[in-house]
């Protein structure tokens, strides 16, 4: 156990390894027995599942349950971003999220990027379907002229003798890309909306001061800043753990898919100073599965199974899915995925590395189910996009090909918006040949849009000296799943994919 002193406020921070359960045996000596509340963080929760072994929200609420049965009181919260994206919730439009939240016992929430995906009305319907707490003060429906769904911008709470307030803030810019959004919404500035609000919480009698938000974590810091009443603010939209004070502000983020719980202990002390005890709980297979709420997460699993054996659209061509092709020429199938990327992304062009692009067979002409997209694509990568000059394109499409013959890569370019030749016979880092982007002869000094994976933008498949060329405009926070936009981009039609010249290959 280490200790963090944090003046005026106190926060002990305890990182455990390997916890049984949230509520371990204390010393009777432990000043976290004295806390009025116990808030449970979690953000950025895509899955109710376990991911790789990690997470589960019924693994969250045995946490929660445990705590209770200790003694404390303990406040669950969720910094935003899980009605999307990801196969279930492009299936279900994020009720399975509801429901499971509301089986796991989930008692405030605020509104992240992702909770607009599939616009204002069904995002208004899952607020009303929802059992907890709302909290959202920057955003306003101009339909309505009022706080979307009705929710209050914050809340105050008396547990156990201390006034909580609980004031909800969302991020401006990012998923706001769809024009329903920018005409229906009118967003605020999260920091001057805190400084509205926050005074008026403290008039009422607020002893601590939490901002739920879903901001990036240098907004985070500025929010500290801008209003230093704010004594913790519960994050999200970063999708990694974070613990950090920015003057007398803790500021924690959870990390992704409840693979962790932020544990943070209140305590009020004579004279109105607080503490505040910090520990990040792993949420491990040792976290035994709450039985109710397992009920409810395995029930919207099985719809899930059956939905995803009905067909989203069809092909009139066989897709050719063979590792040794897609790794070392043009497919169709690989045309199919850099098309919809980057008709998902409004790119110029869409690079996908061919190790995202999986099967290993020829998926024979005709329907095409979720099933089949998963397959080919089961990694869960998300779409970003970047700007980047023609002679970075260039460089990048040349590591592409760089490994060439060989087959056993996955850094071999799948493209769409581009065509150019590759001369094996000239030396690695200058094969590219005759460039063209959408139709016309690269710019080496023109500024381009790139659709990619994340994996990509990451430095995976041997892109890692490209990173410092790209300039993120979407990042892995903001951007649809592939495997979603695939759907899309065939949803009820018949597509068919060619072999079109994109790329030339020369001996």
């Amino acid at each position: 156990m280490t200790r963090r002193w944090l003046p005026p406020l106190v926060a002990l921070v305890c990182l455990v390894v390997a916890a049984p359960a949230a509520a371990q045996f204390e010393e009777p000596s432990s000043p976290r027995l004295q806390s009025a509340v116990t808030i449970l963080q979690i953000n950025d929760v895509y899955s109710t599942v376990p991911v790789d072994g990690l997470g589960g929200v019924s693994r969250v609420a045995t946490i929660k349950k445990e705590l209770q049965a200790a003694g404390r009181t303990p406040l669950l919260m969720i910094g935003g971003d899980f009605l999307a994206s990801s196969v279930a919730s492009s299936v279900f439009k994020g009720e399975q999220m509801i429901a499971a939240f509301n089986a796991m016992g989930l008692d405030v929430a605020t509104l992240g990027n992702h909770e607009f995906d599939f616009g204002v009305d069904m995002l208004v319907t899952r607020m009303r379907q929802a059992q907890w707490q709302w909290v959202i003060a920057n955003v306003i429906d101009r339909q309505t002229n009022a706080i979307i769904g009705g929710a209050p911008p914050y809340v105050i709470r008396d547990i156990n003798g201390l006034k909580v307030g609980i004031l909800g803030l969302c991020l401006l810019d990012e998923g706001m890309s769809n024009p329903e959004l920018k005409t229906r919404l009118t967003l605020l500035d999260p920091l001057d909306t805190a400084a509205r609000y926050v005074p008026e919480m403290k008039q009422q009698g607020a002893d601590v001061i939490i901002a739920i938000t879903h901001l990036r974590i240098w907004t985070d810091q500025a929010l500290a800043d801008r209003v230093p009443e704010i004594d913790l603010i519960v994050g999200g939209h970063e999708h990694y753990p974070i613990n950090l004070t920015t003057g007398r502000t803790l500021i924690t983020k959870a990390g992704m898919d409840a693979r962790n719980v932020a544990r943070i202990d209140i305590i009020k002390r004579p004279g109105g100073a607080l503490d505040r005890y910090y520990e990040l709980i792993p949420v491990t297979s040792a976290v035994k599965d709450d039985p109710a709420t397992l009920a409810v997460v395995n029930d919207w699993e099985s719809k899930l199974s059956v939905e995803m054996d009905r067909p989203v659209g069809a092909s009139s061509e066989p897709l050719d899915a063979i590792n040794q092709r897609v790794r070392s020429r043009e497919t169709n199938l690989a045309n199919l995925v850099a098309d919809a990327i980057r008709q998902e992304a409004h790119a110029d062009v869409a690079l996908v590395n061919s190790g995202g692009i999986r099967g290993n067979r020829v998926y024979p002409a005709g329907p095409l189910t979720r099933r089949d997209l998963v397959s080919i694509h089961p990694f869960g990568n998300i779409i970003c996009t970047v700007e980047l000059t023609g002679e970075a394109l260039l460089r990048m499409l040349n590591i592409g090909v760089g490994k060439l013959p060989a087959v056993t890569t996955g850094q071999f370019p799948a493209v769409s918006g581009v065509r150019f030749r590759v001369v094996l016979a000239n030396r690695t880092g200058d094969r590219v040949r005759d460039l063209r982007v959408n139709g016309t002869p690269v710019d080496l000094t023109k500024s381009y849009t790139l659709a990619l994976p994340d994996y990509v933008l990451n430095g995976g498949d041997s892109y890692e000296a490209m990173k410092s060329s790209l300039r993120v405009l979407v990042a892995a926070e903001q951007g649809p799943l592939i495997v979603s936009a695939l759907e899309r981009y065939i949803a009820g039609q018949r597509i068919s994919p060619t072999v079109d010249g994109r790329i030339a290959i020369e001996p």
